[in-house]
């Protein structure tokens, strides 16, 4: 009897001791929190449909800067093409790197020109909020027009 209350003992301070470690390595690598919290994979944060300081930011300098060419909402225009159909195949990284240095590809099937925004202080300074409010768009996180700002 004594024999078997030690092996139960044992295995109860091994079990407990793997649920700590497993505890312990998700709180450190912020396993558990990324379960919870499906917004942790994003670059935007939008609560009851409202966004945050950085993606409302991203849609002011995007209107005044990206609009023109891409049109109201990412959506595009005969002039340049959709970005929110666009973000669904593009990195981060390769959006930033196609606005700071351009992008030109013509041939006989496509004619791809955008030219290089690295001087421009206004978009090179406000990349990433940019980039977050045309992908919370390209997700359909947000829908079209003025989005309402948290508090």
């Amino acid at each position: 009897m004594k024999d078997i209350r030690m092996k139960a003992s044992t295995l109860l301070c091994s079990i407990a001791t793997a649920g700590v470690l497993v505890t312990s390595t998700a709180l450190l690598t912020g396993q558990g929190a990324r379960a919870t919290d499906t917004s942790a994979d994003k670059p935007y944060h939008i609560v009851n449909g409202k966004v945050d300081m950085n993606t409302m930011k991203g849609y002011l300098y995007y209107g005044d800067q990206c609009m023109r060419c891409h049109g109201p909402d990412g959506m595009g225009s005969s002039y340049a093409p959709n970005l929110t159909q666009s973000l669904k195949a593009l990195s981060q990284e390769q959006f930033e790197n196609t606005v700071i240095n351009g992008k030109k590809e013509v041939n006989q099937a496509s004619d791809k020109v955008m030219p290089a925004f690295g001087t421009n202080e206004d978009i090179v300074e406000n990349l990433d909020n940019i980039y977050d409010y045309l992908k919370a768009r390209s997700d359909g996180a947000l829908g079209r027009g003025h989005p309402d700002q948290q508090n």
